[in-house]
């Protein structure tokens, strides 16, 4: 989607919480290891662009963690319903076929046969996360890959816990000033909360938090340096439907600062970059 950068951490943690149930009653499942849904995501407010964008959407989204293969990745179709705000545009009006984000992470305990493990942290990962906006012509897309360190925390509960850090080459970027060139930095930390039973589910609560900082495009009038898109997450798990809502809390989300004013043809406006966004996502597991 046009601006958008990942639901990915936050919906990762989410899968880990369908893993767990599914585990618990054993219900049917194409794959015991490559676990997937089908959900439909409405989001209100997000701020990834210049400007506040609404959006009613197609996802199809995959976890799997499996020996020294740790994986979580999705599928957007933009605007797949026809429903959205005037700043909205997908698969069907010239706006992107799809947009997708990967985070594959490499157990480097594992394929070195050798265990890293020492204090709080219990395994080493190299990490990745890439992202691509497909878009219909190169002012629309995005190409950008981070990888560097991550690793699982032992919080000695049932909280999960992990962090990554990553640098970031960024190849096409919506014709942006940061374009094939390595570009900032990105530290990343999810966690999952199981709370209680309810309705016959297991309600969670999902953090999620990418801090970014160190990018060259701060030195373009009206963009920045840094940016922090964080999630909080109400997750309701069956054995196959899941059910969420998300507050995702945004500071120059998109690397656009917030109150610059803008005119891209259609008269001026103020970039809102800062506040609040929601998400509220139904998907059905197989």
């Amino acid at each position: 989607m046009k601006y958008k950068i990942m639901m990915a951490g936050a919906l990762a943690a989410l899968s880990y919480t369908n893993v767990s149930f599914a585990q618990d009653s054993n219900p049917e499942y194409v794959s015991d290891w490559w676990h997937q849904s089908v959900n439909v995501v409405g989001s209100y407010h997000t701020r990834f662009g210049p400007q506040l964008n609404n959006d009613l959407y197609l996802e199809y989204e995959a976890f799997a963690h499996k020996d020294w293969f740790d994986f979580y990745g999705y599928i957007d179709v933009p605007k797949f319903f026809g429903v959205g705000n005037g700043n909205d545009v997908g698969a069907w009006d010239d706006g992107s076929p799809f947009f997708m984000e990967i985070e594959p992470r490499f157990s480097i305990d594992k394929l070195t046969g050798t265990s890293l493990a020492f204090g709080p942290f219990k395994e080493w990962y190299f990490a990745n996360n890439y992202i691509y906006d497909m878009g219909d012509n190169k002012a629309n897309r995005q190409n950008t890959w981070y990888m560097g360190l991550g690793t699982d925390i032992d919080t000695h509960s049932d909280i999960g816990l992990s962090l990554n850090v990553y640098a970031k080459y960024q190849w096409e970027n919506y014709t942006a000033a940061n374009e094939d060139s390595w570009d900032g930095y990105r530290f990343k930390v999810k966690y999952f909360v199981p709370l209680t039973q309810v309705w016959g589910g297991n309600l969670s609560y999902i953090g999620f938090t990418n801090f970014d900082w160190g990018s060259d495009l701060g030195d373009t009038a009206g963009r920045s340096s840094n940016s922090i898109a964080s999630s909080h997450i109400l997750s309701l798990g069956y054995d196959h439907w899941h059910y969420s809502f998300v507050a995702r809390y945004f500071h120059n989300g998109g690397q656009w600062e917030d109150g610059t004013e803008l005119n891209f043809g259609k008269g001026n406006f103020n970039v809102k970059s800062n506040g609040f966004g929601y998400y509220v996502v139904v998907g059905y597991n197989f």
